[in-house]
Order: C-alpha cells, then sequence, then structure tokens
C-alpha cells in the first residue's frame, strides 16, 4: 500500500510537535498532577506553563543555578527540585502553596539564594522550589518614609529606589547587594548602621505573606503573633513571605569610611584587645568592623595575623576625628585615611565596588559564587590578650579560616531581647561570623576547609556566649543542628532554636503550632510545632454508628469529643477539661494529660458546652489538636487517645 508523502508529513508534524514540546519532555506524574492542579487555581490568561519548570525543561538548570550563592550545591550528587516555580503575581504563590499541599510535596520559597547552607534550594524529600525573583517591585513613599519591598527585590534595588528618591534618607540592612530581602528581613537583617538604628526587622511596620491555606495576609489579618515571628524568625516556617512595608530612616548627606590594617608587628594584639572595650560604646553613628585573617608575613615562609579595621561614621570627618581621638586613640587614626561621601555611595564602598562605579550597579543580580562556609557566635566578656595570642596561633596553624568581629551596643542594647524573635541584644558586645572561601570543587577541599572553620569554631567555646552558645540564623548553620521534622522534631528543634532565638523559640513554637499545625512549611532548620505530650496511650476501636448522630466531619468531631470530654465506657472517665482551645484566636496548648492523635477540628464552643471565653463571641471556635479521624469502610473509626496512666 502506497502512502503519499505530504499525506504523512501531515500525520507525522503533530506528532512532531507534541514530542518536541516543552509539556511532552516534561511530562511525568509528579509534574502532571501539580501543573494541573496550578491552572485550576489560576487565571486562564496567565501561561502558567511559562512559569513552571521541570528537569526535562531546556532552562530548568540556569534558573536552579540562578540564585545558588555557595558552589558547594551545585554538584550533580546535590539534590534537585522536582519543580521550580517562578511567581510574576501573588496570585501564583497562592496557587503554588495550594498545589504542593494538595501534592504531598515539599515548597520551599527562595529570595535572593544566599542561605549559607542551601536550605531554601537543596532537601532529600520531593520538593519545588518556589523561586520569587520575579516578584520584586519596590515602592517608596517618600512623604511618609516607607518603602513596601517583595520578598524577590535584592537589597541593593531596595537601596538604590530609595537614592532615587531621597538623598537623605535610607535603611539598615546589609552590605551584599544581591541578597533577597524576603529571607534577609524575615532572619532578622542587620548593617552599617545597627548601632544607630538597630535591625532591618526593627522598621517592619507590615507584611504580606501566604498562608497554608493560601489565603493572603496582611498584619491586621495575620495578627500580632504571627507578625512578631516572621520578624526575625525565619518567614519560612510560617508561610510564604510575599512582601515587607519598611520605614526609613534619615541619613545625613555626607558620610565617612575609614580602612585601616595592622598586622602582628604593628601591635595588632593589642588593638584589637581594646576595640573590645570601645567598639560597643562609642558614638552611636559610628561601625567599626574588624576583620581577622592569616595572611603571609614580610618573613618568608611564615604567616601572621591581619586586623583590618572597616568603618562608616554618619557624619563628617572632622567629626569623626574628635570621636576616635577621644574614644580610640589606640587605633592612630589619621584624616587621610577617611573618605567622605553619600551613603548610597557608602553602599557601594561597603560592597567593594571601586569610587568610580556608577550607583545603577546596585541593580544587577550578577554575583561572584565560590565555595563556602559560615558560622556565628556571641562574645559578651573581652578576650584576654594571651586569650587572643592563643586564636592567633590555631588560625595561623588551621591555615585560611578568618573571622569577622561585628560591634553591637547603641541601639542594639535598647530594644528587648523579646521585642523580636532575634534575641541577641543587650549584654552583647560583639557577633563573630567565621569565614572560609574556596575556589576548587573537589571533595578534599571541602573536607579540608569544613574541617577547618569547624575546628577554630571548637578552639573558640571558652570564649563566647554560653548555656546555650548564640548563632544568628541568617548565618545559616546546620552543624548546630537538624530536624527530620518527624515525630522527635520538637527536641530535635530545641537544640539549633535556643541558640538561634534563645527564650523567643518557645514562642515561635507555639504560633507555629497556631498557623500551621501539621508543619507543611518546614526545612531542616524550621520552627517545630508543639510536642504531644501524651504520657501513655489507650486505643479505642469505635463503630462510627455508635457515635454519629448524623452525617458530615463536623458532627464527627462533635460526638467523638463529647465523648472524650464527658467520659464513657469506651475512652473511660472524662480528663480535666480535656481538649478545649482555652482562647477564641490563640492556639493555647491542649491539656497536658490529654491529646488526640489526628488533624485540627474547629468547632463552635457553644457546640461542645464550653463556655465562651472573655471577651468572644458564643460562636467562637474551640480547637483540636486531632489529624484526620480515619473512618474505614467497614464503619470502624480508629484513634488514639493519649492519656496519663
Amino acid at each position: 500500500m502506497k502512502v503519499s508523502v505530504s499525506i504523512l508529513l501531515v500525520l507525522l508534524l503533530p506528532l512532531l510537535f507534541t514530542f518536541n514540546s516543552p509539556s511532552y519532555a516534561a511530562s511525568n506524574p509528579v509534574y502532571d498532577n501539580f501543573i494541573q492542579c496550578l491552572s485550576k487555581n489560576s487565571n486562564p490568561s496567565d501561561q502558567i506553563s511559562s512559569i513552571v519548570y521541570n528537569p526535562q525543561n531546556s532552562s530548568y538548570s540556569s534558573v536552579l543555578q540562578s540564585y545558588i550563592r555557595n558552589l558547594r550545591f551545585t554538584a550533580a550528587t546535590t539534590p534537585k527540585p522536582a519543580i521550580i516555580v517562578t511567581p510574576k503575581r501573588e496570585t501564583h504563590v497562592q496557587a503554588a502553596v495550594i498545589c504542593a499541599k494538595v501534592n504531598g510535596l515539599l515548597l520551599k520559597p527562595r529570595s535572593g539564594g544566599h542561605d549559607y547552607d542551601g536550605l531554601s534550594y537543596i532537601s532529600d524529600e520531593t520538593f519545588v522550589i518556589l523561586d520569587m525573583f520575579n516578584l520584586r517591585s519596590v515602592s517608596v513613599n517618600i512623604a511618609d518614609e516607607t518603602a513596601l519591598v517583595q520578598a524577590g527585590a535584592t537589597l541593593g534595588e531596595l537601596y538604590y529606589r530609595i537614592w532615587e528618591k531621597s538623598k537623605v534618607h535610607g535603611f539598615p540592612a546589609g552590605v551584599c547587594p544581591t541578597v533577597g530581602v524576603g529571607g534577609h528581613l524575615s532572619g532578622g537583617g542587620y548593617g552599617t548602621m545597627l548601632r544607630k538604628y538597630g535591625l532591618s526587622v526593627d522598621h517592619v511596620i507590615d507584611a504580606k505573606i501566604v498562608n497554608v491555606n493560601g489565603t493572603i495576609l496582611d498584619r491586621k489579618s495575620m495578627g500580632e503573633d504571627l507578625f512578631w515571628a516572621i520578624r526575625g524568625g525565619g518567614g519560612a516556617s510560617f508561610g510564604v513571605i510575599l512582601s515587607y512595608t519598611v520605614k526609613l530612616v534619615p541619613v545625613p548627606k555626607t558620610v565617612t569610611v575609614f580602612r585601616v590594617m595592622k598586622v602582628l608587628d604593628e601591635n595588632a594584639t593589642a588593638i584589637v584587645h581594646r576595640w573590645q572595650f570601645v567598639a560597643d560604646k562609642l558614638d552611636n553613628d559610628l561601625f567599626i568592623r574588624m576583620l581577622l585573617q592569616p595572611v603571609s608575613s614580610k618573613k618568608k615562609g611564615e604567616k601572621t595575623i591581619r586586623a583590618s579595621f572597616i568603618a562608616l561614621f554618619l557624619g563628617d570627618a572632622n567629626r569623626l576625628m574628635g570621636v576616635m581621638n577621644k574614644g580610640f586613640p589606640e587605633l592612630g587614626l589619621k584624616k587621610a585615611d577617611c573618605m567622605e561621601m553619600s551613603w548610597i555611595q557608602s553602599v557601594l564602598y561597603w560592597a567593594n565596588f571601586d569610587n568610580n562605579t556608577s550607583v545603577d550597579v546596585l541593580l544587577s543580580r550578577k554575583y561572584d559564587a565560590n565555595y563556602l562556609k559560615r558560622k556565628s557566635d556571641y562574645v559578651q566578656h573581652p578576650i584576654s590578650k594571651d586569650g587572643l595570642e592563643w586564636i592567633w596561633k590555631k588560625m595561623i596553624e588551621l591555615g585560611k579560616v578568618g573571622f569577622v568581629f561585628n560591634p553591637y551596643g547603641g541601639r542594639m542594647s535598647e530594644i528587648a531581647s523579646d521585642a523580636t524573635p532575634f534575641p541577641h541584644r543587650a549584654g552583647n558586645i560583639y557577633k563573630i561570623q567565621y569565614s572560609v572561601n574556596w575556589n576548587d570543587g573537589g571533595a578534599e577541599d571541602e573536607k579540608n576547609y569544613l574541617s577547618q572553620i569547624r575546628r577554630l569554631y571548637s578552639y573558640m567555646t571558652p570564649f563566647v556566649s554560653k548555656s546555650p552558645r548564640g548563632a544568628y540564623l541568617n548565618y545559616r548553620d546546620i552543624d548546630i543542628g537538624v530536624t527530620a521534622n518527624g515525630q522527635d522534631s520538637y527536641s530535635e528543634g530545641e537544640v539549633y532554636g535556643t541558640k538561634y532565638f534563645m527564650g523567643n523559640f518557645d514562642r515561635l513554637v507555639k504560633v507555629k503550632t497556631m498557623v500551621d499545625p501539621h508543619n507543611f512549611f518546614r526545612n531542616e532548620q524550621s520552627i517545630p510545632t508543639q510536642p504531644r505530650r501524651s504520657r501513655g496511650t489507650r486505643h479505642a476501636h469505635v463503630d462510627a454508628t455508635a457515635i454519629l448522630s448524623e452525617t458530615g466531619e463536623h458532627s464527627l468531631g462533635t460526638s467523638l469529643l463529647s465523648t472524650v470530654s464527658k467520659g464513657s465506657p469506651i475512652f473511660g472517665p472524662a480528663v480535666s477539661g480535656a481538649v478545649l482551645e482555652r482562647d477564641c484566636n490563640e492556639a493555647t496548648p491542649v491539656d497536658d494529660d490529654l491529646s488526640l492523635v489526628s488533624a485540627s477540628i474547629y468547632l463552635p464552643r457553644t457546640v461542645m458546652g464550653c463556655a465562651p471565653s472573655p471577651g468572644c463571641g458564643a460562636s467562637a471556635l474551640a480547637r483540636i489538636d486531632t489529624d484526620l479521624l480515619p473512618l474505614y469502610k467497614n464503619g470502624a473509626l480508629t484513634c488514639d487517645v493519649g492519656a496519663s496512666a
């Protein structure tokens, strides 16, 4: 049978188009189910396929790697996301949350990719990266001195947009212009105006977040507890940050910077020692960061320690010299060491651009990534000269790891430790960042440098904060603890959580339990939910028809909980108040002696025979800590009730 070439082409062309289309190349159950869900939950005109990538898509690798700022996590063996979503609208974020939840996928929001240990873009679970880089608008209102900045914007873009509108306003945040706003602010955020104005989060006045139900909340609708939590507690534990509204701060028309370097032969030890006594007490307009690095000395084959003193002063050089001559003359600062400039030029200076660089560079997202590891500590008592000399010896022995000492005091000592989740305020002289970078991705180099930084961290134990040993969330460090997000998540989370958040950890846990009780938003160092405090378990197999007086989930919950609360032959005596919420809008822990192992059910308090809470209407909801109670086809309802033995 002969078939003409033209007929064959007509038949084959649609197939050829199908085989080469992104949708066919991307065809797999996880992707297909997810994108079908996204389409259902998005506007038909949104062209969802243009914002979703999977490993078969030709642009997948470039999108993934564009915001990986630590080359340690670009190896072929590094776990990769099943899907990357690059939302262009807030509704896309809502849909991504809903669809990840429906499909049982872990969702990892990424704003700038500067998470030092890569937790925003790696996981051993099947996961989706929600890459926020398209949501980058910055709206500055000089009249009320505020800026609304989306989570995917960079610090450089925020600084630039402020500078466009005013030469006497700024914002206290980090020195690296490619850091994403979403992650930086949700973890605390600090920069060279730390001593004058405190942290970035101390100036956040509103926020928008997508919660576990895919709902967009602002400060008013989310409530003050959640608003408190996402200003230093890490937004990714609670939802997806869409934007922050921040209050701008005044900056003078002229600021001054300097950099002075000393090595051991130039009395560096004595100067470093003295810095510890004055850096947190000098004029609040002055921030002097100190870098300590092992470097080659003038003696061939030997190393020394170099101390670099880098400063920003919110004022002119004449006033700075007066402050330094009075408070820190040991450094020997000369006016010739000082450079006067505008605040925006100082941003470029601190980002290591030369003096002739255009401010437009702040809009660039180009970043020279390398292999790196960071750790952190807090120092509350000055290290002695003998101690410093011992540390220098260890640094030289190790070879490469350096320190960054950032002074506190000033405004940081005036803000209460529980004002935000970031607790490291009064009582801390300075924060330490441990830093090591390298250029070769080989396994031996990585092993060597990771060993170096961990050993130096160990050597510093006698000199830093204790019980617990403090750490800074934005200097992500999985060495201090991780969670598998299983039944031990609270005890695991407490290990790193008390280091990052000190006494604020348990409040964060309560907020987490209230807004995300089933731990959908999670990572290897996320805030856990409250533990189930059962001390013994009775198993009951209940005939569903004996409990259900009418159909429906609420009826099931009402009947079951009524049985538990009032006592029955099945469950035994009533257990002191059972599982009713004590407040109408707060996630107060349930009674220590009872928890139901199932999903959260919300019921009117009056249905439960529970009097309304003070200030709450009769229809206020009571929350029950349960997991969905499975009804089997045979009519049996299985539940586990934990009660005191």
